[in-house]
């Protein structure tokens, strides 16, 4: 059992039979973005972003494979330089024959990735997808509280089951919250699906300023980008730990990529 040799293409297969490919939004570019799926692995390191610095801890720890939430190329690139964070990554990944693989909207839009973790999270009951699409999947969720709560209990609870120092809330709703519904990363093309679904409170990220204007019984509430999507890199360690028990699966030490500070 221990000779087993796996290739980047079955670390691929086992990760896109929990978050197909064929489902990430258009705009977007999961998948394979480093690498060839015929070459070898023996290790792989996880984060939310392919940083530089998670390059230099998968050279240091002999990971042959990132797999990351974010893609390293986003856009098209049209220099590579070490003076661009991008850039510098592709190299350093490139030079230490690192593969690269990332599960963006993907592991948005499958009931077991990233929204789905954030209901869970929140402890909802009766969650479905918000935006559903055919197959099952979409992206957000919505559901029920156990009980409803003021405003100002739903903000203390939220900060409470993720961890937050702070939020960034719309004016606080008279009326009592029970449907929440979320959206991890940038949600705000869904505040309008929010308000349909019946929901008193949004949660996502990346809420611009005018947004935050909101009818009377409707709340939305910034939680972060990286806070609401952190909890995807820990469910796709266990997929790919349970899939390939012979080899070293970890999360990186730095977990912490953030690019966002409070103080």
């Amino acid at each position: 059992m221990d000779n087993i040799l796996y290739k980047v293409k079955d670390v691929v297969s086992v990760i896109e039979e929990f978050a197909p490919l064929g489902i990430q939004e258009s705009w977007d570019n999961s998948g394979l973005c480093i690498g060839s799926p015929e070459s070898a692995v023996s290790s792989v390191l996880l984060g939310l972003d392919c940083t530089p610095e998670l390059v230099d801890e998968a050279v240091s720890a002999g990971a042959d494979m990132i797999v990351t939430h974010h893609p390293l190329i986003f856009s098209g690139l049209k220099k590579i330089s070490p003076d661009d964070p991008v850039g510098l990554a592709v190299m350093k990944a490139v030079s230490a024959g690192i593969s690269v693989y990332a599960a963006h909207t993907t592991a948005d839009k499958v009931v077991a990735g990233v929204s789905g973790a954030m209901a869970r999270r929140l402890g909802l009951v009766d969650a479905r997808i918000l935006d559903p699409e055919d197959g099952g999947t979409g992206l957000g969720m919505v559901g029920d509280l156990p009980e409803a709560l003021s405003s100002e209990e739903a903000v203390r609870y939220v900060k409470e089951r993720f961890g937050l120092k702070a939020v960034r809330t719309s004016r606080p709703v008279d009326c009592p919250v029970k449907r929440v519904a979320m959206c991890g990363g940038a949600g705000s093309s869904l505040i309008g699906k929010a308000m349909e679904s019946g929901a008193q409170l949004y949660l996502c990220g990346d809420v611009s300023y005018h947004h935050f204007f909101t009818p009377k019984d409707f709340m939305i509430m910034d939680i972060g980008h990286y806070e609401s999507e952190i909890e995807i890199v820990a469910i796709l360690f266990s997929l790919l730990k349970k899939n390939f028990p012979t080899f070293a699966v970890r999360i990186t030490e730095n977990i912490y990529s953030n690019p966002v500070f409070y103080f």
